[in-house]
């Protein structure tokens, strides 16, 4: 009897054990199940208010196309900053709020158009008109705009003629079609022996950033070039509005012209208040007249745009979402979207 008692004694302790690790085995489960909910249920609400951000974003966008296409019925031709357009959109929403600013894309140097449109390749694979010798390289005039750029005294501490030269040739490289290097450029030959090697684009630029990967551009100076310059999608033509840069991007109107950069800042400080009407008023200027352009300079200023670029940034609860789109009015003024990415300047 006492043996069985002892036994039974024995049965019941481990029972209670048994049911003690159940419980705590219950109770692990438990909490890691309310954790996991917990989780879901957060990454479901960040979702949400993501989603709803970037739909705040893709709004400010239509609003935007729709405001373009009303500056263009009522500007009747002419763009300048003294249109509604220029000014920055703010507008609160419950919980959030949209932040958005649209940039004439005519305000700024295009990389794009260092090489001239026809600079495509032969049969041959060499440049049309073009000597496979790189010092008989044509170097156009828009590159020895990009050049004058920057040399702009001030603008870049330490530029050296010799860097700008490396720098205008190889981003030419960059861009044409052809294998052949200019006296100071470089081509896939040079990108292949880098430590982690490339080739080049031998494409016209999508994105101003593309510059990074350009033989002579110095992480110590690009961010101060990337206030002046731009890469209109598929686009070569050198077209500045003269009526919506603005004095901070006077190197721009002084490379492409010849003018040194407190001229230009000059001149643009004393543009009419709603702009020059047309190109000849503004070439009619004193300081441009002294200059005598060429007819292909003249080619290269505008009053009117067809390029625009929309920076948007969207909070909802605690997201945030930025977007940048890039707006071409065709001929007909209809306006699209031809680029469109997420993050941008803010």
């Amino acid at each position: 009897m006492i043996i069985h008692h002892r036994f039974a004694r024995h049965q019941r302790g481990v029972a209670l054990l048994i049911v003690l690790m159940v419980v705590a085995f219950v109770a692990i489960l438990g909490t890691e199940m309310g954790m996991r909910l917990q989780l879901q249920i957060q990454r479901t609400a960040n979702i949400k208010d993501s989603n709803q951000a970037y739909w705040y974003a893709l709004g400010a966008e239509q609003y935007a196309r729709k405001s373009i296409k009303l500056l263009l019925e009522q500007a009747d031709g002419v763009i300048h900053l003294n249109q509604p357009w220029s000014e920055q959109f703010l507008y609160p929403l419950d919980n959030g709020g949209i932040q958005a600013d649209l940039v004439d894309m005519q305000s700024c140097f295009n990389l794009n158009a260092v090489i001239p449109a026809n600079g495509n390749a032969n049969a041959n694979g060499q440049e049309q008109g073009q000597s496979t010798n790189p010092a008989d390289v044509e170097v156009t005039p828009a590159m020895e705009a990009f050049h004058r750029l920057l040399l702009t005294q001030g603008m870049i501490p330490d530029m050296d003629s010799f860097t700008a030269d490396t720098v205008r040739d190889s981003l030419a490289d960059w861009l044409d079609a052809d294998d052949n290097i200019r006296a100071f450029g470089a081509e896939d030959v040079d990108y292949e022996s880098l430590p982690h090697p490339y080739l080049a684009a031998n494409a016209m630029m999508q994105n101003k950033s593309e510059l990074r990967m350009v033989n002579g551009v110095s992480a110590q100076w690009i961010n101060t070039l990337f206030a002046y310059v731009c890469a209109r999608p598929n686009d070569a033509s050198m077209q500045l509005n003269v009526n919506t840069v603005s004095e901070d991007q006077a190197p721009v109107l002084a490379a492409l012209t010849g003018l040194d950069a407190g001229r230009a800042s000059a001149l643009i400080a004393s543009r009419p208040q709603d702009g020059w009407q047309d190109t000849q008023a503004f070439f009619s200027e004193p300081d441009i007249q002294a200059l005598q352009l060429t007819d292909a300079q003249r080619q290269w200023f505008t009053v009117t745009t067809q390029h625009f670029i929309l920076y948007t940034k969207t909070r909802y609860n605690n997201a945030t979402f930025s977007m940048s789109s890039v707006f071409y009015i065709d001929d007909s003024e209809k306006v699209s979207v031809i680029r469109r990415e997420f993050g941008g300047r803010y």
